[in-house]
């Protein structure tokens, strides 16, 4: 008796473990291709539309960006697979052609290409509107509403995203207000190209910038003089420069007026670390906020 119970469970186990492998079999050969035709085919340019796309879009998008990490972006050159990748994206984001002139040259020879410009009234003179919370909030805006007309069954998944950022924006907004009210200096001297201007504006900080708007702007001797004049004579505590650019001309500035030189982030240009690490615009934001305080000597 107790030989034929015995036989009984070893058959009734073999039966459900035959059930669970061959279910389990099924699952795994569901067919790779399909699955990303259950998502949105969104195309980024760079960083900036790619990582907001992300937060607001999260797993309903299959996400790409143009510009690889580590590259410049305002110079990038499109290739062949470049355009082809923006012909089939369901959507195409990208900021604007005046951070992105390359852009024209894709779009100018595409028809019927689904293109959200998500910067499109930029300040005549910085045209980093992404580096205040509220600017990237703004833009954030226009990818949901463009989600939304290209997936309308995720209308209410992308809203829930977008209501969850505003509120990281807020928190975000009023750590800098705070974190930057008292500070034993308000110069940001930035030894890089013109992109925290509205960020310096909208938290009342005076920004003297080495170069123009993108990173092949012109900068002279006689530029990089009058910065370590003004150094020395306001006793700026710090200097900033990009963390993606190189450190020949911030360490020759700080070599010539024994100051510190902290990093700042401009969010478009990314090291391939960041970009596998998957990291947020908050995070960044959070970044330049704490070298700042720190660099003008902050207090709390």
């Amino acid at each position: 008796m107790q030989k034929k119970i015995t036989a009984v469970l070893v058959i009734l186990a073999f039966v459900l473990f035959s059930f669970w492998w061959l279910r389990g079999f099924r699952r795994s050969n569901i067919p790779v291709a399909s699955l990303p035709q259950q998502r949105l085919n969104v195309v980024a340019s760079g960083y900036v539309p790619y990582v907001l796309a992300k937060q607001i879009g999260g797993q309903r998008l299959h996400l790409s960006m143009l510009v690889p990490a580590g590259t410049e972006p305002h110079s990038f050159e499109p290739t062949p697979g470049t355009i082809i990748s923006v012909s089939e994206a369901d959507l195409f984001v990208y900021i604007s052609p005046r951070v992105e002139p390359w852009v024209k040259d894709i779009l100018g020879g595409l028809a019927d290409v689904n293109a959200l410009e998500a910067g499109p009234s930029l300040p005549e003179r910085d045209p980093h509107v992404w580096m205040t919370p509220y600017g990237a909030l703004e833009m954030a805006n226009r990818i949901t509403k463009a989600l939304i007309k290209a997936d309308p069954s995720g209308k209410d998944y992308y809203k829930q995203n977008l209501k969850n950022f505003e509120q990281e924006i807020q928190a975000l907004h009023a750590a800098f207000k705070s974190g930057l009210a008292d500070c034993k200096s308000r110069d940001v001297v930035h030894i890089g190209h013109l992109a925290f201007g509205n960020l310096a504006q909208t938290y009342h900080l005076h920004l003297l910038s080495l170069s123009g708007t993108s990173h092949q702007s012109e900068h002279s001797v006689h530029k990089l003089a009058e910065l370590v004049r003004y150094i020395r004579k306001h006793d700026v505590p710090a200097v900033f420069s990009e963390e993606m650019l190189s450190q020949d001309l911030a360490s020759t500035v700080a070599a010539e007026t024994k100051v510190r030189v902290l990093p700042l982030y401009t969010v478009e240009e990314v090291s391939k670390k960041d970009f596998d690490a998957a990291t947020t615009y908050g995070a960044y934001m959070k970044r330049n906020l704490h070298n700042l305080m720190e660099g003008l000597q902050c207090r709390l």
